[in-house]
């Protein structure tokens, strides 16, 4: 199905709509999504090597993934992936695509994990990322963590949300403005990205795998969004709850021709539903 974007300013998840899922219906891939690209060399060290030994075989097994659309992950530049985030097994899921596409998954990652014995040492290992629950990392600067990586020419995984959609119907809800400041303050692409079909490996907040039978997973990376009128401009909080309005629209509309449907015309906002913004809410 297209992953290209709507013309800045343009709302796209209201014109994704069945005539365009219809034209682009074949266009799904299925196996790897970058056929004959090679790693970057020194993108893996051991740690990435232990975990990918485990993680990767067991979600090829378990995810039957089908790739949507022309577009790709990069190959070599500096990027921040932003997807869309129901499940607590989306993580694995998303890394193993990102992986598949040979780039090195890194994200933004609660810090109680990297207090859990061999996990921790694992996760910083491979460049994980440390972020409180008040959203600092270890590093003076909130993001100065993900900075670091794109200086590097790395990949960033960042949860616009921030936790798992407290949308009744899993559709994403109201975003943070972590992955456009990223973005903004590099001065590199962000890439919006949807995925549909992990619920049936793991329930929202489940604590059981379903590994088998094997569960399709459809994937559909859409074109950086337009951040143009945001570039260069003094970052505040309006202009970055703006341009974060903006990626959420990209992700609901990729995620909208993954599921033949149309998201609700208000986003899910967890405030004015009295929800708590982490933690369980059902």
């Amino acid at each position: 199905m297209s992953a290209a974007s709507p013309a800045p300013g343009d709302d796209p998840s209201r014109d994704g709509g069945l005539e365009a899922r219809r034209a682009s219906a074949s266009d799904v891939a299925t196996g790897v999504p970058v056929r004959g690209r090679r790693w970057r060399r020194g993108e893996l060290n051991t740690a990435f090597r232990i975990v990918a030994s485990v993680v990767i075989p067991t979600f090829r097994f378990s995810a039957r993934y089908h790739w949507h659309g022309p577009n790709r992950l990069p190959a070599d530049e500096a990027f921040v992936l932003a997807p869309n985030h129901f499940t607590n097994i989306d993580p694995l899921v998303v890394g193993t695509a990102v992986y598949l596409s040979k780039r090195a998954p890194r994200f933004l990652a609660k810090a109680s994990l990297f207090r859990v014995p061999v996990v921790g040492k694992l996760m910083s290992g491979m460049g994980q990322i440390p972020v409180e629950r008040s959203g600092r990392t270890r590093l003076s600067d909130p993001l100065g963590g993900g900075r670091s990586l794109v200086e590097q020419g790395g990949a960033i995984i960042v949860y616009p949300e921030g936790t798992l959609t407290r949308d009744p119907d899993l559709w994403p809800m109201r975003g943070k403005t972590g992955a456009v400041r990223i973005a903004l303050e590099n001065d590199v692409p962000l890439i919006p990205m949807a995925h549909w079909g992990t619920q049936n490996i793991m329930a929202r907040y489940g604590k059981r795998l379903r590994l088998f039978p094997p569960s399709r997973v459809d994937v559909i990376v859409g074109d950086p969004v337009d951040l143009s009128a945001y570039r260069g401009r003094p970052i505040d909080q309006q202009m970055l709850g703006e341009a974060t309005e903006l990626v959420m629209r990209h992700i609901t509309a990729l995620l909208e021709q993954l599921r033949g449907e149309q998201a609700p015309t208000t986003r899910w906002d967890p405030a004015a539903n009295n929800q708590k913004e982490t933690g369980r809410f059902e």
